[in-house]
């Protein structure tokens, strides 16, 4: 990963007094309320938006047996969904989604107080994802949809044809894709009669709202330092695997898309 030196640094930035830098800090502190304003502003309109009724009957394998989408929300009414990329015979989830899912467990009990469930959903089998799950410490529910359509149907899998064929559909739109897995998160609802509702989804870089460790880097002045990697979240390793020899560099496994 790269990192600026001390020296760096030092000559990349400009040295004023505290009375200056606080003139610059409340010049910065007027976009970010702006953007604190905006941000609100978009959430307000992400909740009336309008909601789709899910009619196919999904069933996910669990660590409780098989489970339909309405039975994964657990005593609650909101359900907030990871699709998490883990093809079946694989070794591991992919490294960028369980960056995201790093940082789920501590948020569960804050989660489940507002009345909202969290689940992870991959392709790999259950055996699989046990072991990984078990390997990570991770708490979080984490199911199979191996054999249904769930993955293709919420487009976070494409079959080998249709990426021949040159485009996906993929965050709303059709663009090429590098793989055949794809990450995003899902919101739904569910009524008082059992009915399940999709109400939002974001993909691409709409994922980073899972990624605190992000915002502490924004904070930083190099911010992220990614520019000069191969490709975004380069530097992202399973958090189990930090401490090896840098590998040689290979394609991203979910970094950032615009």
């Amino acid at each position: 990963m790269n990192t600026l030196t001390d020296s760096q640094a030092l000559t990349h930035h400009e040295i004023v007094t505290r009375d200056r830098w606080i003139a610059e800090r409340k010049r910065l502190l007027a976009r970010e309320k702006a953007l604190t304003r905006l941000g609100d502003e978009v959430a307000r309109e992400r909740g009336t938006l309008p909601w789709v009724r899910i009619d196919k009957d999904y069933v996910f394998d669990t660590a409780t047996g098989p489970r339909r989408l309405a039975e994964l929300f657990g005593p609650h009414r909101r359900l907030v969904m990871q699709h998490m990329m883990f093809t079946p015979g694989a070794e591991a989830a992919c490294k960028s989604c369980s960056f995201m899912a790093d940082h789920t467990d501590p948020a569960l009990p804050h989660l489940a107080a507002r009345g909202v469930a969290f689940v992870a959903v991959s392709r790999a089998p259950l055996t699989d994802i046990a072991r990984f799950k078990a390997r990570m410490g991770w708490r979080f529910d984490w199911v199979s949809s191996f054999d249904s359509d769930f993955n293709r149907d919420f487009h976070v899998s494409f079959t080998e044809e249709e990426r021949a064929r040159g485009d996906v559909f993929y965050n709303f739109t059709m663009q090429p894709f590098p793989q055949g897995e794809a990450p995003g998160i899902s919101v739904f609802i569910k009524d008082n009669d059992g009915s399940v509702y999709l109400s939002y989804s974001t993909f691409g870089r709409g994922v980073e709202l899972m990624m605190h460790t992000y915002r502490f880097l924004d904070l930083l002045p190099e911010g992220r330092d990614e520019g000069d990697l191969p490709y975004t979240m380069a530097w992202v390793k399973h958090h189990d695997r930090y401490e090896e020899a840098p590998a040689a560099a290979a394609g991203g496994c979910c970094g950032s898309r615009a």
